[in-house]
């Protein structure tokens, strides 16, 4: 289905502006299966890996990367412009003229202005993310981790896109936060542990006093899943899977627990679990659920989950396009939520999958998070 949405944009915008244009017709056969090729580039080059990690240079990665992002805006730009057209045609007729006719003047210029958007949203997807600081505060939080700070990194995604001076920035940017607890929640790695040994190398670097903990996200059961939970671990990170540990401080405790991803079921894996995981929990506890997808946060928060931290959704990618992601993961894609009595956290992530390297509007990040205990009425007398 991907590949057949994918060609029918590259059709679309062949119908609209380079057919009627006024070209050579070889010159316009010649753009066509231009266009066409680039839609189809995930097709291509996973024969030079796979559609997950094709192990081709990430110069090349991020080239075909802004083509295919120019398809993507431009198609959906015109077919907003249409549908204005056929819904509101007397009063949307001299707009749609101006912006689609093959004679118009402007057309030049919105492509360019749309490449040289897509280039800056490149760039933007490649670059060392920024720190988002937060404070969630959660009602039956022990007075003794009132201010407890955790670092979330997900969906790091380290492949010839992200290689590994990327990583160890990234690393270096989240032990300079000092948290108490650093959680990684997915999604970290697109390739074979061979061809990703090296780039993942940083994350053994990863620093807290509590410790650095994992969970598998539906790239990893993508990425030879086996290997790479045994690797995780051979770098220092606990990887939890429908299991969960206590944190303590002093006399007081937390739960932290982590499940596995859907993808699992693809597998003949573990699918997700969350009465597995917090078996033997007393009711009363506070429990930060490391969950990588949003979906089925309802059901957690059910299960006595005061907090989730997920990842996956990249927080849309584009501003506008982020709604077809909130539909798909359950009205659920970038900040705080509140589900039930539960906190939901859904990160934008650090990184993103190489086959569409685009950011605009919705930035990368690295999660800094402070947890406050609920004020009671005497607080402060």
């Amino acid at each position: 289905m991907f590949h057949l949405v994918s060609g029918l944009m590259a059709f679309y915008i062949c119908w609209r502006l380079v057919w009627p244009a006024s070209m050579a017709p070889g010159l316009k056969v010649a753009i066509t299966l231009m266009l066409i090729l680039v839609s189809q580039h995930h097709l291509i080059t996973r024969q030079f890996g796979s559609m997950a990690s094709p192990e081709i240079p990430g110069w090349m990665l991020m080239v075909l990367g802004w083509a295919y992002g120019t398809i993507l805006i431009t198609s959906c730009l015109f077919l907003v412009i249409d549908l204005v057209g056929i819904l509101a045609y007397p009063a949307a007729k001299s707009v749609g003229a101006t912006l689609l006719d093959s004679s118009s003047g402007l057309r030049p210029g919105v492509a360019i202005a749309i490449m040289l958007l897509v280039g800056v949203g490149v760039w933007r997807a490649v670059r060392v993310p920024d720190v988002r600081s937060i404070e969630i505060t959660l009602p039956q939080l022990p007075a003794a981790f009132d201010g407890y700070r955790l670092v979330q990194l997900t969906d790091l995604h380290a492949s010839r896109l992200l290689q590994r001076p990327w990583m160890a920035a990234v690393v270096a940017k989240a032990n300079a936060l000092q948290p108490d607890l650093m959680l990684l929640t997915g999604d970290m790695v697109d390739g074979s542990v061979a061809d990703r040994i090296d780039d993942v190398a940083p994350l053994r670097e990863l620093r807290a006093p509590d410790g650095v903990f994992a969970i598998p996200g539906n790239h990893e059961y993508y990425s030879d899943y086996r290997p790479w939970i045994a690797h995780f671990e051979s770098l220092g990170l606990k990887v939890l899977r429908n299991e969960h540990v206590r944190i303590s401080q002093g006399d007081a405790a937390i739960t932290l627990a982590g499940i596995t991803d859907p993808a699992a079921a693809r597998f003949g894996m573990s699918v997700p679990d969350i009465d597995t995981a917090l078996a033997g929990v007393p009711p009363d506890t506070t429990v930060i659920l490391m969950s990588h997808r949003p979906s089925g946060a309802e059901k957690h928060a059910r299960a006595g989950a005061s907090l989730q931290l997920s990842g996956h959704t990249h927080g849309g990618q584009i501003a506008g396009l982020h709604w077809v992601t909130q539909w798909a993961n359950q009205g659920f894609v970038s900040g705080l939520y509140t589900v039930g009595t539960m906190q939901l956290y859904v990160s934008n992530g650090a990184g993103l999958w190489n086959g569409l390297p685009i950011r605009l509007g919705r930035p990368a990040e690295i999660t800094e998070i402070t947890l406050r205990a609920a004020r009671t009425d005497n607080a402060g007398d």
